[in-house]
Formats: structure tokens, C-alpha cells, sequence
């Protein structure tokens, strides 16, 4: 049922709030992000910087860094994921607390960063585990995270949490863990996971005489 935008209105300065158990629910998860308390390289620096006073980052209600990822719903991949970290990463991805989100930050962690033609460097977590907010930068500042955690409440508060366009943890059928990738004899196997990332194939043109 649809709620009367006038209505609510209307209400709102008699210190009635009209809203849905939808929204409610969003409001209360976005407004109470857990990260996960690790860090991978010097993006964790940033990191930190930003729960420190000149910038804190417990006004958004997200201070609370848990040691332990059964106490977590937010992962801060902060820094650079090397292929003998990538399936300890993805283990503790597992073993956080439904819903969960990733934030990507920095260059490393997106797509390798300069790192990005070694050979023990993943180029990019995202493909072995959803990522919903990236941070371009290397490293990003503080203020950087302070924006993508907004960007991800944002995103958190428009869930769909019933319907045909649920969000994942929402849906009965729904990945709540995916495969620990293993140590291969000269890489990662798999070398990513096809379910959530299948990019479009590369076509290289050739040059005009």
C-alpha cells in the first residue's frame, strides 16, 4: 500500500512519522554499518584516518569496527589483494552477518591499481565477491570514504525487500556465500567466480592503414 505524500506531511509536525516497515528496516540498517576491523595495505591508513576525530566517521553511525566478521555487516577492502590473501578475504565475505556489503576502496582493490600487471595481485575483488560502492583513488582520502559510506547508505535505504526485484539477501534463492577460491600450481582456481563476474569480452580493432 502506497503512502499519501500530503498525508505524511500533514502528520509530520504533530511528531507523527508515516513511513513503510520497508523503509523503516532500510533506515535502521544504513544508519547502523559495522565494518569489519582489517585492513590490507596503505588504504587502511585512510581508513583509520577517517574514525579519527577530524573527520568522524561515528556521526554516520558506522564507528562500531567488529574483530570478528560473524559481528560485521560492512567490508572495507582497504588496499591491495594479493592471490595468497584473495581466499581469506572471501572466507571472512562468508562468514559476516546478512545483509553485508562490500566498499571497494582504492585503486588496488578495484582493479589491481599499479600493481595491476604483477603476477600476485588480484586485479580487482570484484571478482569473487559483490562489491556495491567502489572508491576510486590511490590512495583515497577520508573524505572519499566518508562519501562512498553515504553512497551506500543511499543505496541501502532504496532496497526492495519484497517483490521480483528484491535485493539478494531478501531472496530465498539468493548467494549468501560463494566459492573459497584455491592455490593453483600457477594461479587462482577458479581464476574468478562466472556467477557474479562475467564482463564483456575485449575486442581489440585493428589500426587503419
Amino acid at each position: 500500500m502506497a503512502i499519501d505524500p500530503k498525508l505524511a506531511g500533514e502528520l509530520k509536525p504533530a511528531g507523527i512519522h508515516v513511513t513503510s516497515f520497508e523503509s523503516l528496516i532500510n533506515w535502521g540498517r544504513s544508519s547502523s554499518l559495522w565494518p569489519m576491523q582489517f585492513g590490507l595495505a596503505c588504504c587502511a591508513i585512510e581508513m583509520i584516518a577517517a574514525t579519527m576525530a577530524k573527520y568522524d566517521m561515528a556521526r554516520f553511525g558506522a564507528e562500531v569496527f567488529r574483530p570478528s566478521p560473524r559481528q560485521a555487516d560492512l567490508m572495507l577492502v582497504a588496499g591491495t589483494v594479493t592471490k595468497k590473501m584473495a581466499p581469506l578475504v572471501v572466507r571472512l565475505y562468508n562468514q559476516m552477518a546478512e545483509p553485508k556489503y562490500v566498499i571497494a576502496m582504492g585503486a588496488c582493490a578495484i582493479s589491481g591499481g599499479p600493481f595491476k600487471q604483477g603476477y600476485n595481485v588480484l586485479k580487482g575483488i570484484d571478482r569473487y565477491i559483490p562489491v556495491d560502492i567502489v572508491i576510486p583513488g590511490c590512495p583515497p582520502r577520508p573524505e572519499a570514504l566518508l562519501d562512498g559510506l553515504l553512497a551506500l547508505r543511499k543505496k541501502i535505504a532504496g532496497e526492495k525487500l519484497i517483490g521480483d526485484h528484491r535485493v539478494r539477501h531478501a531472496d530465498p534463492k539468493g548467494t549468501a556465500e560463494f566459492p573459497v577460491p584455491e592455490y593453483g600450481a600457477h594461479d587462482l582456481q577458479p581464476a574468478a567466480n562466472r556467477e557474479i563476474w562475467n564482463p564483456d569480452p575485449v575486442v581489440h580493432e585493428e589500426a587503419a592503414d
